[in-house]
């Protein structure tokens, strides 16, 4: 009878318009939650074949979905550790219950922002139990090649405030300019010494004594120069010249169009290495291994130069530094994880993936803004923040809710009238069935 599936559609009504009210519900309430992805709600019909001079109706049914992929805009903050997805993909965490009972299949868990900070292991963490994954670094800063098609390799991201480090010296560059007059024939031949620092591989404080030591022709300029270097690391107490790391004689051009640079360097010790011209580099080997010292490019006016009659070292520069303390850590937008000391060393010590996969409205929604994959996201995949169809990550930021409030105290509007309305149906039918009821009186 056709009366009675009238009734059935409006209790079918009924249902659909509280499945969407609890949806609009969650989404307002959630309007100011970092990360949260609003729930969408969608009608679709049911028919029920149709007789020649009859109508059954079918009804309606609501299918809720998550809009993950929507994103909500980024809200900046004060601390460096508050991350932020700028674009698609997620940040890998799982459960830090998993990580305290140290369960060696931890879950895999994708949220797109976070407020994380050190608990007392030193643990990357939200105040919800979220803690942040990434790959360790090498020793040298350098990222290892993990899988990316599993979570093999993703360890619990942890910082020690108390930790120290030094950065090794491996390369220097050489702005010196040696007075031309010192190779006449009439100067007198006296050595010019340089002192530069550098410094070890357990952060000590190294000197690398330079002396450059004229040519002096019988007659005019011999523009020629010995640089002889040595490294006060080497113990000189069984041979004075035990610590002489490399001897080479460097001839200056005189010519108007590159007067006063280097024309050839030549190696006239059995160690270190020959001069490169295209690069300017020598490589000498003191007591920590070697060292690149560029003394500068043939003809090149940046380098070693012999200019006028001043002595003037005037662009040394080496890397490294000495043994600091941790100061401040942040992530750049590729996912590295710096830690920079109070000595200016900057080390990278983690690299944070993006996870993507095929479709994010998959994902199967979990508390605290996270997701997990599912048959009908697809298969994850970590991709370098900013390669592929990921975006960046951006510290010092939060992404805000997806939710409009106004477009959802518009649906809640509409909702209301629905349900009004689908009430009205039962209430109608309710009065025809008591009238069918009378006939009988």
């Amino acid at each position: 009878m056709s009366i009675s599936s009238s009734l059935n559609a409006g209790v079918a009504g009924l249902a659909a318009n509280s499945v969407k009210l609890s949806a609009i519900s969650d989404n307002i309430a959630n309007s100011s939650t970092y990360g949260y992805k609003r729930a969408n709600t969608e009608f679709d019909s049911l028919v029920i074949s149709q007789t020649k001079g009859s109508y059954s109706a079918g009804g309606v049914i609501a299918n809720t979905s998550r809009l993950v992929s929507d994103s909500g805009t980024l809200v900046s903050s004060s601390n460096a550790l508050d991350l932020a997805v700028s674009g698609r993909g997620f940040l890998p965490v799982t459960s830090a219950t998993a990580v305290d009972n140290e369960t060696s299949d931890q879950p895999l868990m994708m949220t797109t922002t976070g407020a994380f900070r050190t608990d007392a292991d030193g643990v990357l963490r939200t105040e919800s139990g979220l803690v942040l994954l990434g790959w360790p670094a090498s020793a040298d800063g350098t990222i290892p090649v993990y899988p990316r098609d599993s979570t093999a390799g993703l360890q619990p991201i942890v910082i020690n405030p108390n930790q120290t480090a030094g950065d090794p010296t491996t390369e220097m560059s050489l702005g010196v300019n040696l007075p031309a007059v010192d190779t006449a024939y009439d100067a007198t031949g006296e050595s010019l010494p340089l002192s530069v620092e550098y410094f070890g591989n357990l952060g000590t404080s190294e000197t690398l004594a330079i002396t450059f030591t004229p040519s002096i022709p019988t007659t005019g300029s011999s523009n020629e120069w010995t640089i002889e270097l040595r490294d006060s690391a080497i113990d000189t107490t069984s041979d004075p010249d035990a610590n002489i790391i490399g001897t080479y004689t460097l001839t200056f051009d005189e010519t108007r169009e590159n007067g006063g640079t280097l024309a050839d360097v030549v190696r006239t010790s059995t160690n270190g290495t020959d001069w490169d011209a295209s690069t300017g580099i020598i490589t000498v080997e003191v007591e920590g291994g070697p060292i690149e010292v560029n003394l500068g490019r043939q003809f090149d006016t940046n380098g070693l130069t012999q200019l006028s009659d001043s002595f003037s070292p005037s662009a040394v520069t080496r890397d490294g530094s000495p043994v600091g303390s941790l100061t401040t850590v942040e992530v750049d937008a590729d996912g590295f994880v710096k830690a920079t000391y109070d000595t200016g060393f900057v080390r990278t010590i983690y690299q944070i993936p993006m996870v993507d996969v095929p479709n994010a409205n998959g994902l199967t929604a979990m508390d605290s803004q996270t997701f997990q994959v599912s048959g009908s996201s697809g298969s994850f995949f970590l991709w370098d923040a900013g390669e592929g169809p990921t975006g960046s990550i951006e510290g010092y930021a939060r992404q805000g809710s997806s939710v409009d409030v106004a477009q959802e105290l518009t649906d809640l509007i509409q909702t209301q009238r629905a349900y009004s309305s689908n009430a009205k149906v039962i209430q109608t039918v309710d009065e025809m069935l008591q009238e069918t009821t009378n006939i009988k009186r």
